[in-house]
C-alpha cells in the first residue's frame, strides 16, 4: 500500500515537472489517461487519479467532450485583507480595465433602506453611486454595485471610478481604509447580470455583500459585487485547532 502510495505521489510530481515545461503552456491540451499510463507504465485508473489530482490542485481543467487542459491563470480573491483588483490582474499577468455603466449623486433617501442602515447616513445625507464591470484582459469578470458616503472623499471624480477606488481613497482624498464586513454567497447570474459579464443566465457566480470602513470604523462604502465562478477562486488559510495542553490551561484559569 505504502509503495503505491508513494508511486502516486512521484507520479504526480513527474506530471507536474512536464506541465513547467514549454510543451505545455496555458490553454495547451495535457496528457489522456491513456498517454500516462503508457509513457509511465502504469494502469489507466492510477494514470485518472494523479490526472484529478492536479485537477483539484487547480493546475489543470477538464473540459468536457474535449479533455484536459492547463489551466490558464486564474484570479483569486484574498479573505484575509482587501487588495486592488488592478494590482491582483496584474499580479496573475493580465490587463486590468474598468467599465463604467453609472456614476451619480443622490440623497441617502433615495437608495435602498438596507444601504442607508449599513452606511448610518441621514436622509440627506449625499451618497455616489456607481455601477461598474471590471475587465481582466478586456474580459468581463466581476459586476459591481457600490454605494459611497460622498462627504467621506469629496475629491472623487467619475474618472476615478474608471480606475482603482482604494488608490483614489488612500493618495488622493488621504483615507485609512480599516477593512470590510463581507458576506458571500454562491448565486447563480439572472438575466441582466449574465448580460454585463457576458455569461450564459444561471452561470455559477459568487456574489459580495459587503460593507467597508474607515479608520476611524466609520462606514465609507457599501457594495453587491457578482464574480465569475469560472474565473475566480476564494483562498484561505484556516488556523489548526489549538493544542490539548493549551486546551486543558484555558479550563484550568
Amino acid at each position: 500500500m505504502a509503495d503505491t502510495e508513494s508511486f502516486h505521489q512521484q507520479l504526480i510530481s513527474k506530471l507536474r515537472q512536464l506541465l513547467r515545461s514549454p510543451q505545455f503552456v496555458q490553454g495547451a491540451r495535457f496528457l489522456t489517461e491513456r498517454d500516462i499510463a503508457e509513457q509511465f507504465n502504469t494502469s489507466r485508473p492510477t494514470a485518472n487519479k494523479a490526472l484529478s489530482s492536479l485537477v483539484s490542485e487547480g493546475l489543470l481543467e477538464v473540459r468536457r467532450g474535449a479533455g484536459t487542459f492547463v489551466r490558464e491563470s486564474v484570479l483569486d480573491y484574498d479573505l484575509e485583507r482587501l487588495v486592488s483588483f488592478t494590482d491582483k490582474a496584474r499580479a496573475v499577468g493580465k490587463k486590468p480595465g474598468t467599465q463604467l455603466l453609472e456614476y451619480r449623486k443622490l440623497r441617502a433617501s433615495e437608495a435602498p433602506l438596507y444601504v442607508s442602515r449599513a452606511l448610518k447616513v441621514a436622509a440627506d445625507d449625499t451618497l455616489i453611486y456607481m455601477e461598474r464591470i471590471r475587465l481582466a484582459d478586456r474580459k468581463p469578470v466581476i459586476f459591481e454595485r457600490r454605494y459611497v458616503r460622498a462627504k467621506l472623499c469629496p475629491k472623487m471624480t467619475r474618472t476615478d471610478a474608471k480606475a482603482s477606488l482604494y488608490t483614489c481613497w488612500t493618495e488622493k482624498c488621504g483615507l485609512i481604509i480599516s477593512g470590510a464586513d463581507e458576506v458571500i454567497r454562491a448565486v447563480n447570474a439572472t438575466k441582466a447580470q449574465a448580460a454585463h459579464l457576458s455569461i450564459p443566465v444561471g452561470s455559477a457566480c459568487f456574489q459580495i455583500v459587503a460593507t467597508g470602513y474607515t479608520s476611524a470604523e466609520i462606514p465609507l462604502w457599501h457594495e453587491e459585487t457578482l464574480y465569475r465562478a469560472d474565473v475566480y477562486e476564494f483562498r484561505n488559510r484556516i488556523s489548526g485547532l489549538p493544542s490539548a495542553r493549551a486546551a486543558m490551561g484555558r479550563i484550568r484559569e
